[in-house]
């Protein structure tokens, strides 16, 4: 068995972009994900790989873009106003169709906003965030060896579907240290990649890789190629954990709110509250099948997030107004406590649940 290892939630997750082949990475400073950059910047020359403090957070996502398009396996790292300033890239990587894993550990917003833990870019990670008709991969880690787990799979479906994927944590995740095992053994080959553009090597023309059409008609050729890739991700890649799915009422949380969640089942049990848990891991593709094997006997469901309320508009997109959708949520870099979702599942029992 592989040895068990105490490591930071920002370092388990470079090591495990390692270990999952990645070879080259660019980033830029910032809390709370910088102890990411700096294990990357120590580890990389030991494995042949590249690393690079880029000058900017644009420059970042712009070398993984280069990187990618020759067939590496890149990544890059930041927190909430860094990744703002990648979406521009992004929307490149999408549209030209190059792989690439984005690691966001949140911080509280908007602006500058606190270094504290929030959850507060999931519109920005499961709606695009650039310009464009265009979607990412979601990943929510809710420990750290999921996180270890869920970011080598990042790579693997980042190339599977040529496009970007996006690991979305918090500062707690990133801060917190916990035991992970990482699999033994060396990384896995990535997969051929014909596209790649690594010079002529017998072909009759050379690979391009570009995300401009100037003819309207060829733009929409493309994206409408884009539109079936993703129909392809929403039915082959959308998971969730389920807990109690015979229970009345469902909390529905991601990440650490849904550490915290975990944590109020037992309790509601004594307070004759029989309380479910339904955990997505893919924020995109959202787990609607999850909603669906529950929804016609659950009583209610409340959201519990770390922002003013955003996947609570996929629950309830999810629910169709079949059943009541309840949220409860914290911002800033606050942190919901089992006690405060307790009181308000109870309040939603005696029929006085409302918003937060």
């Amino acid at each position: 068995m592989a040895e068990l290892l105490l490591m930071k939630g920002n370092e388990a997750i470079a090591e495990a972009a390692i270990r999952a082949g990645c070879r080259f990475y660019a980033g830029y400073p910032i809390t709370p994900q910088n102890e990411l950059c700096e294990y990357m910047a120590r580890r990389m020359p030991e494995v042949g790989g590249t690393f690079i403090q880029s000058e900017s957070e644009i420059a970042a996502i712009n070398m993984v873009y280069g990187a990618g398009s020759a067939g590496a396996r890149a990544m890059t790292s930041s927190s909430s106003p860094g990744i703002s300033l990648k979406q521009e890239g992004i929307s490149y990587l999408a549209g030209a169709e190059v792989p690439g894993v984005i690691v966001n550990m949140v911080r509280g917003g908007p602006g500058l906003g606190s270094i504290q833990p929030a959850q507060s870019d999931y519109f920005q990670a499961t709606r695009g965030g650039g310009h464009g008709d265009y979607r990412t991969i979601v990943l929510a880690p809710g420990s750290i060896q999921e996180a270890v787990e869920l970011t080598m799979l990042a790579f693997d479906l980042a190339d599977r579907y040529r496009n970007p994927v996006v690991v979305l944590g918090d500062g707690m995740l990133g801060q917190m240290m916990e035991p992970v095992r990482f699999p033994e053994g060396p990384p896995p080959a990535p997969p051929p990649k014909p596209w790649a553009t690594t010079g002529m090597r017998g072909r009759e023309r050379p690979n391009i890789i570009n995300s401009l059409y100037i003819e309207a008609e060829a733009c929409e050729r493309h994206n409408r190629r884009l539109m079936e890739k993703y129909r392809q991700i929403e039915a082959r890649e959308a998971r969730y954990e389920l807990v109690d799915p015979e229970a009345e009422y469902f909390l529905v949380a991601y990440g650490t709110s849904s550490r915290i969640c975990r944590a109020v089942l037992a309790r509601a049990r004594e307070e004759g509250l029989r309380v479910g848990l339904l955990r997505p891991i893919t924020l995109w593709p959202f787990p609607r099948a999850a909603i669906e094997r529950v929804v016609e006997h659950a009583r209610a469901f409340l959201t519990v997030e770390m922002s003013a309320g955003q996947m609570v508009e996929d629950v309830r997109l999810a629910v169709e107004g079949r059943k009541p959708v309840y949220f409860f949520g914290r911002t800033g870099g606050a942190v919901p406590t089992p006690q405060e979702v307790l009181n308000c599942l109870k309040l939603i029992r005696e029929g006085r649940g409302g918003e937060w």
